[in-house]
């Protein structure tokens, strides 16, 4: 079928309606039988796929394909990232994952519950996390689902609450939902989404979460997921929430994961001489629910950014390696399963105290 289309292509392709060809033969040419094609202003007009079929009626060799094919498998091996070998097991542990019903939060939950981890899904959405919940079963361990919404602190508290009520003890907080260059919106507080749930609800939670981790006495980790984008950051303590120019949604995105550094750096002194052990981490690049906001072009996202960007199941072996190796690194900073570099605003220390103030007051942490 595919030579018989190839066929009719070339036959017929003088009329197509996306292609002017034009075919100059070199009379003194010795190889008399081959032909230059050249084509005119025909990518403007070419719809999905028609690049592939100009290509092949150009008359690309196979030896040049295979070299591209091989070519882009060594790229894309090379975006895939670090991968997580530890073969630790989780046996008897709890791990609280926000955000774990979709993306690399649920590849996350789907690696701990393998090694015999108590996977708790943290999620706005009882319903979809229900349905990750259902799709889990079998990994191995025990999962559940608790209704969290990062973007309402009573939410956030209520939940707390809940775990501290049950008993429940955890040894491994993954701060791991976020928003994504969403529309200007605010939280059930008014503060700006990116900022408000990416940042202040995870300050929260864990805030509230520590002293159970601490009581329990056992070695505990926590992990905030953030970003390469937090090289762009910039922390304004007198305007946090961008009230005083105009929204910019890549900016507060970068912002918020630079408060994710800074809050791991300060959280990690903070909690020097005890069992816990605070991480920051780049999954990497990952197409996944949170870039609904910025990716219509269904084209753009199954052909191109599939290639560039890491699967989910990439995306996790970070957070994965942080839960289950990283031993004696606290406070640093994590891409592709190793510690990565460190970043010069991150290392203000008077700026990350002065932001733990600012949002310990935002979200009335002593009340």
């Amino acid at each position: 079928m595919f030579r018989s289309s190839l066929q009719t292509l070339k036959t017929t392709k003088s009329s197509l309606p996306w292609q002017s060809l034009w075919i100059k033969t070199s009379a003194n040419n010795k190889q008399a039988h081959k032909s230059e094609l050249t084509l005119h202003d025909a990518s403007s007009h070419l719809p999905h796929g028609a690049l592939l079929w100009q290509y092949l009626v150009g008359g690309v060799s196979v030896t040049g394909l295979l070299w591209s094919a091989l070519w882009v498998v060594a790229v894309r091996r090379y975006l895939a990232g670090g991968l997580c070998t530890s073969t630790a097991r989780l046996t008897g542990q709890t791990v609280v994952i926000t955000g774990a019903n979709v993306g690399i939060g649920k590849e996350t939950a789907r690696d701990l519950l393998r090694r015999g981890a108590h996977v708790i899904l943290a999620c706005r959405s009882f319903s979809k996390a229900e349905e990750a919940r259902r799709s889990l079963l079998g990994e191995g361990g025990k999962v559940e689902v608790r209704l969290l919404d990062l973007s309402s602190l009573q939410s956030v508290r209520d939940f707390a609450a809940g775990l501290v009520k049950d008993n429940i003890k955890v040894h491994i907080l993954i701060n791991n939902a976020g928003v994504f260059m969403c529309p200007y919106m605010e939280t059930q507080e008014g503060f700006e989404m990116q900022m408000g749930t990416n940042h202040l609800g995870h300050f929260l939670l864990t805030n509230l979460l520590l002293p159970q981790m601490k009581q329990h006495g056992e070695p505990a980790r926590i992990i905030n997921v953030s970003s390469t984008a937090c090289l762009g950051g910039k922390i304004d303590l007198d305007d946090l929430f961008q009230k005083k120019k105009p929204y910019d949604a890549l900016q507060s995105y970068s912002n918020s994961k630079l408060a994710n550094v800074l809050f791991t750096r300060r959280l990690a002194h903070l909690l020097r001489g005890t069992k816990i052990q605070v991480f920051a981490l780049h999954p990497g690049s990952v197409v996944s629910s949170a870039t609904r906001h910025v990716m219509s072009s269904t084209f753009f996202k199954d052909y191109v950014i599939s290639l560039a960007l890491k699967t989910t199941l990439e995306g996790a072996q970070t957070t994965v390696y942080c839960a289950t190796e990283a031993q004696q690194h606290s406070e640093m900073y994590f891409s592709d399963c190793a510690v990565g570099w460190a970043l010069d605003a991150s290392k203000d220390e008077r700026l990350a105290e002065d932001f733990w103030k600012l949002s310990a007051q935002l979200v009335k942490l002593d009340e």
